[in-house]
């Protein structure tokens, strides 16, 4: 099994936004370039809210036909999600796929389930489906959603610990995760530890475009040397 990280490797990435993590790998582990991260746009509702970064908890969710178990069934069915969620290394994040359409249809997540879920160690929430009590979502939790909607319709759990896929980000439970308001990325592990040293790299590289194009005169000519200037950052 793979060690946990470090809370200070935890609070390393944290120091960077998605995009910049995905610039990094595509440095670190340039075969992921094209996969690993959302593909559309997703609602943050608290943009000013700092990035997340944990282990996925993952689990599936529908709400257009009610759940076919008993009563205690349902809650015990319930209380095994929770118990996951609490379970194994953290941080943690929340990735949840609405199985029923491609933006959901009912609402799992508000004021109570929220606070559950921060309490039990998660950080935040990346789903394709719907997010309300906005103004009662607890405090510093991270939400990324498909949709704003007010009503919990049918809505149960339908599996956890499985493989999901939240607008074209493939995860599977313990990923390391990252995300923020642009969108969510997963990270290898074994790349953790090299990605600091490429976010360096790739801020060199991009101050010699921008400092470039700041001067009087900027041209073709002297963007054609800036190109060159960066080939030599190394």
């Amino acid at each position: 099994m793979t060690e946990p990280l470090s809370e200070a490797e935890v609070e390393a990435l944290r120091a960077f936004d998605t995009p910049t993590i995905c610039n990094a790998l595509e440095v670190v582990v340039p075969e992921r370039r094209a996969l690993g991260f959302t593909t559309e746009t997703l609602i943050c509702p608290f943009p000013q809210r700092q990035p997340v970064v944990g282990y996925a908890r993952t689990s599936l969710y529908r709400a257009m036909e009610p759940a076919r178990h008993h009563k205690e069934q349902a809650r015990q069915a319930r209380l095994d999600y929770y118990r996951y969620v609490a379970s194994g290394p953290g941080p943690t994040i929340a990735i949840v796929q609405d199985v029923d359409s491609r933006l959901g249809f009912g609402c799992f997540w508000g004021e109570v389930n929220t606070a559950i879920h921060k309490g039990l160690g998660c950080l935040g929430l990346v789903t394709n489906g719907g997010v309300r009590d906005l103004d009662a979502i607890a405090p510093d939790f991270q939400v990324l959603c498909g949709k704003v909607t007010p009503s919990h319709a049918h809505g149960h759990t339908v599996g956890f610990g499985c493989e999901v896929d939240v607008f074209g980000m493939i995860v599977r439970s313990g990923d390391l995760v990252h995300a923020d308001r642009h969108g969510a990325v997963v990270i290898p592990h074994d790349a953790v530890e090299k990605i600091p040293a490429a976010v360096d790299l790739l801020a060199r590289r991009e101050r010699v475009i921008i400092e470039a194009s700041k001067q009087p005169g900027f041209s073709i000519e002297r963007l054609r040397q800036a190109f060159k200037e960066q080939e030599d950052i190394h």
